[in-house]
C-alpha cells in the first residue's frame, strides 16, 4: 500500500473530530480531497461529505488506506472494536494519533504490528470552536517526526503541550475536565448575579465575558494569576472582603483535591476499572 503523506483519515467523526476537520480545512493545510473521514451512520456520512466536500465512508477500512495519519476519535468504549477492525492493515508508515481518552498507547499497540508510531493527546472540548488545549504524548515507537506530524494536526483545534505518557492523566484532570470546574463557576457567579439582582441574561453575559477576558489578559499579556488578582485587588475594597470568604470556604484545598480525585479515576479508567 501507498502512503500518501497528505492523507488524513478521522475515524468516528463526532465534535471534536468534526472540529479538526474543520479546522484543517479552513486554516488550508489541508484541502477536502487529503481527509476522508468515516462514521457508523450512513446520514452522518452524508452530512459530513456535503459540508466540507470530503470523502466520508461507513468503513473504517476504507478510511485508512493509504493514510499518512490516522485519527482515531471514537469514544473509549468503542476502540478495541475499531482496532480489531483496522489493526491488521497500518503499516509503519503510517502514524496512529489516538484523541480517545484515558486509552494508554501500549493498549493500542498491541493491536497493532510491531513498530508501528502511536501518538495519543487529550484534547478538550473548547477544541469545537478552535480554543482547546490538548496534552500529546509518544507511544514507543513514534520518534519527533510523528509527533510533530500530530502536533500539527491538533494546533488547528488549539494550543498543544507535549509531556511524557505518565503525566497524560494530570492532563486529563487539569485540563480534560478543566471546562467543567470552569462551568460550574460560571454557574454559581450567575446565580449570585440573580441574588443580587440582576437578570439571568445579564449576569450570564457580566460573567461569561468577564470569564473570557481574564483568560486573554492571562494568555496574551502572560499575566501569572497572583499578579492579576493582585491588580484587582485593594485594599479594605470589594474584591478582598469575597477572596476572604472565598479563603475561608476552603475553595482553594478544593479545587486541589477535586483535581487530584480526577487524576485517580482517569488512571483507574487507564487500567480497565
Amino acid at each position: 500500500m501507498t502512503v500518501n503523506e497528505r492523507r488524513i483519515a478521522v475515524l468516528g467523526a463526532g465534535k471534536i473530530g468534526e472540529a479538526l476537520i474543520s479546522g484543517l480545512l479552513s486554516s488550508g493545510w489541508r484541502a477536502a480531497d487529503d481527509i476522508v473521514a468515516s462514521s457508523r451512520r450512513a446520514e452522518r456520512v452524508s452530512e459530513l461529505s456535503e459540508r466540507y466536500g470530503i470523502v466520508a465512508t461507513l468503513s473504517n477500512e476504507e478510511a485508512v488506506a493509504g493514510a499518512a495519519l490516522v485519527v482515531i476519535a471514537v469514544k473509549p468504549q468503542d476502540i478495541e472494536a475499531l482496532l480489531g477492525e483496522i489493526g491488521h492493515l497500518i503499516t509503519g508508515d503510517q502514524t496512529i494519533l489516538s484523541i480517545a481518552a484515558a486509552i494508554p498507547t501500549a493498549v493500542i499497540e498491541r493491536h497493532l504490528a510491531p513498530g508501528v508510531p502511536v501518538v495519543r493527546a487529550m484534547p478538550n472540548t473548547p477544541s469545537v470552536v478552535h480554543e482547546g488545549v490538548a496534552g500529546l504524548c509518544a507511544g514507543a515507537h513514534a520518534d519527533d517526526a510523528h509527533v510533530t506530524l500530530a502536533e500539527e494536526a491538533l494546533a488547528h483545534l488549539g494550543a498543544v503541550v507535549r509531556v511524557p505518557e505518565k503525566l497524560m492523566d494530570a492532563v486529563t484532570a487539569v485540563s480534560g475536565s478543566g471546562p467543567a470546574y470552569f462551568a460550574l463557576l460560571a454557574e454559581a457567579m450567575i446565580e449570585a448575579g440573580l441574588l443580587l439582582g440582576l437578570s439571568r441574561e445579564i449576569s450570564t453575559q457580566l460573567v461569561v465575558q468577564t470569564m473570557l477576558g481574564t483568560a486573554q489578559q492571562m494568555r496574551d499579556l502572560r499575566m501569572h494569576p497572583v499578579e492579576l488578582r493582585e491588580m484587582v485587588t485593594s485594599p479594605g475594597g470589594t474584591t478582598i472582603a469575597a477572596i476572604r470568604e472565598l479563603e475561608i470556604a476552603g475553595v482553594r484545598a478544593a479545587f486541589l483535591n477535586a483535581i487530584q480525585a480526577a487524576m485517580v479515576r482517569s488512571r483507574e479508567l487507564a487500567e480497565g476499572n
